[in-house]
C-alpha cells in the first residue's frame, strides 16, 4: 500500500486554484492554494472537521476507504485515520485550533511519514463578501535522501486536488 500511495502522490496532477509552491529547495518546500466559496467560515470549518471522509480523496489513505478518516477537533486531536487490521494511521496532529478560522497541523502526510522529514499544514478560513476564502498551506522541511524539490509538485498537487474536492463538497450545501 505505501508504495501504491507513493506512486499516486508522485503521479498526482497539478491543477491550479490561486495556488503555488512558493519555495522548493533540498531542503524544504511550502505550497499554498486558496479558493472562494458561497459557503460562510462555520459551515466551512463543520465539512473540514466533521465530514472530512466526504471529500477528502479515499486514494490518499492507507486503508483506500474516505469512511475511515475522521478529524478529532480537540487539544492534541488528529486527521485520523481507522485501518481496517484495527490499527490506525496519524496523518496530521492538531498544534492550534480556532474554530470557524484556523486549523495548524503538525505531521507529515502519506510517503512523507517514511522519510526524513517534518511537515506544518495550516488550513484558514477567512469571511469575505460573499462567504469564505478557504486556505492550505503546507511546509516541508528536512533531509530526506535525494532532497525535496522533486517531491514539491507532487505533493502540491495532491493538497491543490483536496481543495477542490472540499470546495466541491462545500458547493452542495
Amino acid at each position: 500500500m505505501l508504495r501504491t500511495a507513493l506512486m499516486v502522490l508522485l503521479l498526482a496532477p497539478t491543477t491550479p486554484l490561486c495556488a503555488a509552491v512558493l519555495q522548493s529547495g533540498e531542503h524544504a518546500f511550502t505550497v499554498s492554494h486558496s479558493l472562494e466559496t458561497a459557503a460562510e467560515p462555520a459551515v466551512v470549518y463543520t465539512v473540514m472537521t466533521a465530514h472530512i471522509d466526504e471529500w477528502w480523496n479515499p486514494a490518499h489513505s492507507w486503508s483506500g476507504e474516505a469512511a475511515s478518516l475522521y478529524v478529532r477537533a480537540e487539544p492534541g486531536g488528529c486527521f485520523c485515520e481507522r485501518l481496517p487490521s484495527g490499527g490506525f494511521a496519524e496523518h496530521l496532529r492538531i498544534i492550534y485550533l480556532a474554530p470557524d478560522a484556523e486549523i495548524r497541523f503538525d505531521g507529515t502526510l502519506g510517503p512523507l511519514q517514511s522519510m526524513s522529514v517534518q511537515g506544518r499544514m495550516a488550513l484558514t478560513i477567512e469571511a469575505v463578501e460573499q462567504g469564505s476564502r478557504v486556505t492550505f498551506t503546507y511546509r516541508v522541511f528536512g533531509h530526506p535522501p535525494g532532497g525535496l524539490t522533486t517531491l514539491a509538485p507532487a505533493v502540491d498537487g495532491v493538497i491543490v486536488e483536496q481543495l477542490q474536492r472540499l470546495g466541491e463538497r462545500l458547493s452542495r450545501d
